[in-house]
């Protein structure tokens, strides 16, 4: 019979696992070999036990297993005498990255009676390392007998824990306390928002975090989308443009007036170009004004106003409100309606630069868009001057990407040439710099579609024809002849520099 309580597990081994994360997975780490972990797991578990290690240690995995109560006892016996609890509190890493809910400070000492110590705990751990990780959001989300976390790392979810659902209720209202929200309303959807406070190096900064509630069949799905103000890109030159496109941006958004759209699904980055768009603008000498739903980053210098649609102040009411304060350029964060956009039009031929999104798949559909909520021809090829399509791309990890040649069926998926099917292409396997994904970071890709003279032309022309208006795929046509390079030949052209990989540019690009 083997006693793991009698060998030699060092203090820093079991600060890898909290205590209750060791528990809730019965697994025990024993030692660490360079690069691995060895983890005492019970006889017959469950493969997704090793994803979950994997995931949330960042390291590879070597399992030892060992019949289920010598893991209890020795789970039991280490965690007790070592100290080490799930707040990790002699942990210098964990004390660096400490947050503090700032509602907590608000209301002094009274959230500590409303949910126990163990929960506030879990949920600062999983909001401190979702920050760390650069997770854009977290997905809580209760199931009949389980309850599971997942975080969004570079536009894909990913799942890290699965806490015993006995902590669903309690974890939820902790949650709702930090929003502001109420708990008592389990019926009905919810929006809040959390602010946190984290020491870095010795200093101090807050993170926002929205928050959403939805009820579902066994209690509420919270998903929380993380603000992060230092990891948000506002230089121009680093968003992803290729040389030119990126002369030809920064040439039109300095136009004294007309319309600049931009358009892709959501997360797809939109709102990081708007901003980076009128910071590269933004001087004491321009009045700017943006009207947004909700209002993801405070940006100095600009006025950002928020849509209330409860109380009537919708885009269009605010976009005519705007227009009397005397403003050089206006962001209105989306046009949704054809009131919206038929007043933004407007504005944009009155001496107005104008930036806003559609929800569209590419740059020539914007045109199609915008006619078919009732703008006339004539009035978008005046006043449109660029319309920008964009994807973000996982950037493959630079420690771990290896060669490899594509198969046929990859080959033909992506419809590679003969000649860029003879380049080198590149994949991850994964290591601990991007936590086992074979991803870190990502850029963007982009569909430069300035307005020129022939393509005005051609869609002014549109209101003679029997349907009204010229179809998107003569607009690309058209767009082709002068130069148009496509959202999947930007793609290629990132993953031919080894920047991404082809799965990647077959995932978020059509052809």
């Amino acid at each position: 019979m083997v006693d793991l309580t009698s060998i030699e597990i060092m203090p820093e081994v079991l600060k890898l696992l909290p205590k209750e994360v060791a528990a809730n997975l019965s697994a025990l780490p024993l030692s660490i070999e360079g690069e691995t972990v060895v983890i005492a797991l019970p006889e017959k578990y469950e493969p997704r036990v090793v994803h979950d290690l994997t995931f949330f240690l960042g390291k590879k995995i070597r399992v030892e297993t060992y019949p289920p109560d010598v893991i209890a006892q020795a789970l039991e016996h280490w965690y007790q005498v070592s100290g080490v609890d799930i707040q990790r509190k002699n942990s210098d890493v964990a004390a660096a990255h400490e947050i503090v809910s700032l509602r907590d400070e608000e209301i002094g000492k009274k959230v500590e009676f409303t949910t126990d110590g163990s929960i506030v705990a879990l949920v600062n751990r999983m909001i401190t390392e979702a920050i760390q990780m650069k997770a854009s959001d977290i997905h809580v989300e209760p199931y009949e007998r389980q309850l599971r976390i997942r975080y969004r790392l570079d536009g894909v979810l990913h799942e890290v824990m699965q806490p015993p659902i006995e902590k669903a209720k309690p974890l939820i209202s902790r949650l709702k306390i930090m929003a502001d929200l109420d708990i008592a309303e389990k019926r009905r959807p919810q929006d809040g928002r959390i602010r946190v406070k984290q020491s870095v190096g010795g200093g101090e900064r807050v993170i926002d975090i929205r928050v959403s509630t939805l009820p579902t069949d066994f209690g509420e799905k919270v998903v929380l989308r993380i603000l992060d103000k230092s990891q948000l890109q506002l230089d121009l030159t680093k968003l992803g443009f290729e040389p030119s496109d990126l002369k030809t941006f920064q040439r039109i958004v300095h136009i004294p007036y007309g319309m600049i759209l931009v358009t892709g699904p959501t997360g797809s980055g939109k709102t990081t170009t708007l901003y980076a768009a009128l910071q590269h603008i933004n001087n004491p000498s321009v009045n700017i004004t943006t009207i947004e739903d909700p209002i993801e980053y405070n940006l100095l210098g600009i006025n950002q106003t928020h849509v209330r649609a409860d109380i009537g102040l919708t885009f269009a009411a605010s976009l005519r409100s705007i227009l009397r304060q005397d403003p050089n350029v206006i962001m209105v964060g989306e046009i949704r309606d054809a009131e919206t956009a038929e007043i933004a039009i407007r504005a944009a031929l009155t001496g107005h630069l104008v930036f806003s999104t559609l929800h569209t798949n590419d740059a020539p559909s914007a045109i199609t868009r915008l006619i078919d909520m009732g703008v006339e021809p004539f009035l978008v090829a005046s006043s449109v001057k660029m319309i920008l399509a964009q994807r973000l791309l996982r950037k493959l990890c630079k420690k771990c990407r290896t060669p490899y040649a594509p198969t046929p069926e990859e080959q033909e998926e992506a419809h590679l040439t003969q000649k860029d099917a003879s380049h080198t292409f590149f994949k991850s396997k994964g290591c601990s710099s991007c936590n086992q994904l074979g991803y870190k970071g990502r850029t963007a890709v982009y569909e430069l579609l300035p307005l020129q003279n022939g393509l005005s032309e051609l869609i002014a022309k549109g209101a003679s024809l029997p349907t009204g208006q010229v179809g998107a795929s003569a607009i690309r046509t058209k767009a082709e002849e002068y130069g148009l390079v496509t959202l999947r030949e930007a793609a290629l052209k990132k993953a031919l520099r080894g920047e991404t990989s082809l799965e990647e540019v077959i995932r978020e690009t059509a052809n």
